[in-house]
C-alpha cells in the first residue's frame, strides 16, 4: 500500500511538472521535427515523460489523471483486489496416509488361531473322505495325530471334533457322519405328540386303510382263485397220467414223461426264486402271486402308497 501511495505521489508531480515546463526553443525544433518520438532522457522521470506523451499522442482529449489520496483508496477498494487472491488459510492440511497394512496388526495368538483352524479343516477333509460309515477310536486318533504337531494336540482335535458334532465317539467306536445317526434315532423313536381327534389326517388315514382293505382282500381272492385253478390242473394231470399208465400205454412208456414233467416243475420252482428271491414252497407262492395282485390293484385304483405310510409315521 506503501508503494503504490509513493507511486501515485510520484506520477502526479511528474505530470504536474510536464505541464508547468516551458520547452527551450531548441527542444521546440526539435520536436517539430520529430513529433511523435521523444527525446531519451536518462533516469525515471525520462522514463514516465516518455509514457505521458506516448500517452498523451494517442488520446484526442485532454491528459487522463490517475486518481490520489482518498480517490485512489476507494479506487483500490472498488477493484477488490483481495477478491482473486488464494486462500490458503481454509485448507486443511492432508492428512498423513497410514503405513500400517492390515498385515503389519497380526500378532502371534492370530497366527496361531489360524494354524490351529487350518489343521482342523485338513483332518474333517481326511476323515470326508474314508468310505466307512464308523472307525475305531484309535483310528481317529491316529488320523488327528497325523495332521498336527503331536499326539497331544490330536487327542486335544478328537475332542473338540466330538464336541462340535462334525463326528459321534461311542465307546470305542466314531461315526463319521452324524446325521445318518440322527436319521436313524429318529425313525426309531416314537412321535411325541398324538395328533388331536380332529385332525384331519386320521381321516385321511382311515380312508385309505379302509381302501387297502378292500384292495388286499380283493388281490387274496384272486390268488386262492389262481392256486386253487393250479391244484384242479395238478388233479387233472394226476388221472391223465394215471389212465395212461394203466390203460392206455404201459409204465416203461410213461415213466419217462414223468420224469420230465417233473423236471419242467423243478425248473420253474427255480426261476420262481431266481426272480422273487423267495423260497419256491406253497407259502412263497402265495406272497409272491399277492403282492403282484395287490401293485396291480393298487395302480388302477390310484392308491399312494408313499402317502399312505407317510400317514402311519405321523398318526
Amino acid at each position: 500500500m506503501a508503494f503504490k501511495k509513493t507511486l501515485a505521489q510520484r506520477l502526479f508531480s511528474i505530470s504536474r511538472n510536464c505541464r508547468t515546463s516551458s520547452p527551450c526553443p531548441s527542444l521546440r525544433s526539435a520536436a517539430s521535427n520529430h513529433p511523435t518520438t521523444p527525446n531519451p532522457d536518462p533516469g525515471d522521470h525520462g522514463i514516465f515523460r516518455r509514457f505521458f506523451h506516448r500517452e498523451s499522442a494517442t488520446t484526442s482529449s485532454g491528459l487522463r489523471f490517475l486518481p490520489t489520496g482518498e480517490k485512489l483508496m476507494e479506487k483500490l477498494r472498488s477493484m477488490d483486489i483481495s477478491r482473486d487472491r488464494i486462500r490458503l488459510d481454509g485448507l486443511a492440511p492432508p492428512s498423513p496416509a497410514s503405513d500400517e497394512s492390515p498385515e503389519a496388526n497380526l500378532t502371534v495368538a492370530d497366527a496361531k488361531k489360524i494354524l490351529r483352524l487350518s489343521q482342523i479343516e485338513t483332518v474333517k477333509s481326511r476323515l470326508r473322505q474314508i468310505e466307512k460309515n464308523c472307525i475305531s477310536y484309535s483310528e481317529f486318533l491316529q488320523i488327528c495325530a497325523e495332521e498336527c504337531s503331536s499326539v497331544d494336540q490330536g487327542v486335544e482335535f478328537a475332542k473338540m471334533l466330538d464336541e462340535s458334532g462334525s463326528v459321534i465317539v461311542l465307546g470305542n467306536v466314531v461315526f463319521l457322519r452324524p446325521e445318518q445317526v440322527v436319521k436313524a434315532i429318529q425313525h426309531l423313536m416314537p412321535a411325541s405328540i398324538s395328533p388331536s381327534p380332529e385332525d384331519p389326517r386320521l381321516k385321511e388315514l382311515q380312508e385309505m386303510e379302509n381302501l387297502k382293505s378292500a384292495i388286499d382282500t380283493k388281490a387274496e381272492s384272486q390268488v386262492k382263485r389262481e392256486l386253487q385253478f393250479g391244484l384242479g390242473c395238478l388233479v387233472v394231470q394226476t388221472a391223465a397220467f394215471m389212465r395212461l399208465t394203466f390203460w392206455e400205454l404201459s409204465w416203461d412208456v410213461m415213466e419217462p414223461i414223468c420224469f420230465y414233467v417233473t423236471s419242467v416243475y423243478f425248473m420253474g420252482g427255480y426261476a420262481f426264486f431266481l426272480r422273487t428271491s423267495k423260497e419256491p414252497s406253497f407259502e412263497g407262492f402265495f406272497q409272491g402271486r399277492f403282492e403282484a395282485k395287490q401293485k396291480r390293484l393298487m395302480k388302477a385304483q390310484n392308491f399312494d402308497v408313499e402317502r399312505y405310510n407317510e400317514l402311519k409315521r405321523a398318526c
